[in-house]
């Protein structure tokens, strides 16, 4: 643990994983003086070519936050898994569509990333930054708001104080709960069952996802040939697929995935975890925003939940930054909500998309399967309007924060 004698800082960061690390790297590369508060170091040692069962997929503005924050070399050296297409296409019927980064003059669609590699290089990072002040193994026990400062205990019994409090403490936010801040949403009734597995044909560096009645299940593709899967299910069926004897749970999977990519000949270890929709009811308080899953909690059916996230991050440090080089404080509540306003639209219409297409295919009504197979195939058919999607979840259109904007040799 890294400490300075006073413990005053400009910000207090709550969190330290992908989110909480990337907002530390940004503000601190600015000049600002940040603690960050996390309970656990990642892990930094394990087998080499192993791919953990936790991944995500990276999107291009992902991919350029990282970038600029110095993270994305050291990934790429650890390991991470371009693919160039999706194919999407659904149980009840032969609607399909295609995208394919060529048609938008991208060399790819996004990254399958390991989530150690990118927790482990962004924690360099903020390992490296004079300004960063990491007190960790540590959480946060309190805090107490004043009109020019908030005052952080820790269960060290260390006190911090800043201007600006950030709860970057995932799902279950103690953050969040400490300021009362209530959240909406609800379970999807499903379990996502993840793990590696191999199969007989090439992934084609191509991310697969088939609609089944009862979830999605995606074949993401994995760069040693192997693809990742998030198989979501009724919490009964993922109960039972993770305690199949692995030739029988192959069998199984082969036969959920229409054998798409031939016969699936291996896996590694299966986890599982239950899915739900959840949105705070604000992001901000005087001296106190949230970021990433502290704010929001997506379905995992289109791999968007840590790029909303690194889109908080970056855009909470456009926000601090512009106001502390005008000086104005960057803590106050009139401040805090342009990041508010700026996010809470965009992830709301992420949610409520996501929600939408969870309800559209995980069910077999006839008439939504006849009009979901149409719409696919009509979707596919017109280029303008797939591609122009296919932009948007690029990160490439839009109001994109500045850290996030394109940059060269990425």
């Amino acid at each position: 643990m890294n400490k300075t004698t006073e413990n005053s800082f400009d910000v207090v960061i709550a969190g330290g994983g992908m989110v909480g690390a990337a907002l530390g790297c940004a503000l601190a590369g600015q000049g600002m003086q940040v603690a960050v508060i996390e309970a656990r170091e990642p892990a930094r040692d394990w087998p080499a070519g192993e791919v953990s069962n936790r991944v995500s997929a990276l999107s291009r503005s992902s991919q350029n936050l990282l970038t600029r924050l110095g993270a994305w070399p050291h990934m790429r050296q650890l390991g991470v898994s371009a693919y160039g297409a999706m194919y999407v296409w659904d149980q009840g019927g032969a609607g399909h569509i295609h995208f394919d980064s060529a048609d938008v003059g991208e060399p790819n669609l996004g990254h399958i990333v390991d989530n150690r590699v990118t927790q482990l290089a962004l924690w360099k990072q903020l390992q490296a930054q004079d300004r960063v002040t990491l007190f960790c193994p540590d959480r946060v026990s309190g805090f107490e708001v004043a009109d020019d400062q908030v005052e952080v205990a820790l269960n060290s019994g260390i006190a911090l104080r800043a201007a600006l409090l950030v709860g970057a403490d995932g799902r279950d936010s103690a953050i969040r709960g400490m300021a009362g801040i209530g959240t909406k949403g609800w379970d999807y009734d499903q379990h996502a069952l993840v793990a590696n597995v191999s199969h007989e044909l090439p992934h084609q560096a191509t991310a697969w996802q088939r609609f089944r009645e009862t979830g999605p299940l995606a074949f993401l593709p994995l760069a040693d040939g192997r693809s990742s899967i998030v198989w979501s299910t009724s919490p009964g069926q993922a109960a039972e697929l993770s305690a199949l004897d692995e030739e029988t749970f192959c069998t199984r999977l082969g036969e959920a995935f229409d054998y798409r990519l031939g016969q699936v000949t291996g896996t590694g270890p299966r986890g599982v975890f239950p899915l739900r929709l959840s949105h705070t009811e604000q992001y901000v308080k005087h001296r106190l925003a949230l970021v990433g899953d502290a704010a929001h909690a997506i379905h995992p059916l289109a791999g968007q939940g840590v790029n909303l996230g690194f889109m908080d991050a970056a855009q909470l440090a456009d926000v601090v930054l512009e106001a502390r080089q005008q000086g104005r404080d960057f803590g106050a509540l009139h401040t805090l909500r342009r990041f508010e306003r700026a996010r809470k639209g965009e992830n709301i219409a992420m949610l409520g998309a996501m929600d939408v297409f969870k309800r559209l295919f995980s069910n077999d009504i006839v008439p939504l399967r006849l009009l979901r197979n149409a719409g696919l195939d009509i979707a596919d058919r017109i280029t303008p309007v797939k591609n122009l999607f296919l932009r948007r979840a690029l990160g490439t259109i839009g109001e994109i924060p500045s850290l996030a904007r394109p940059v060269l040799d990425v």
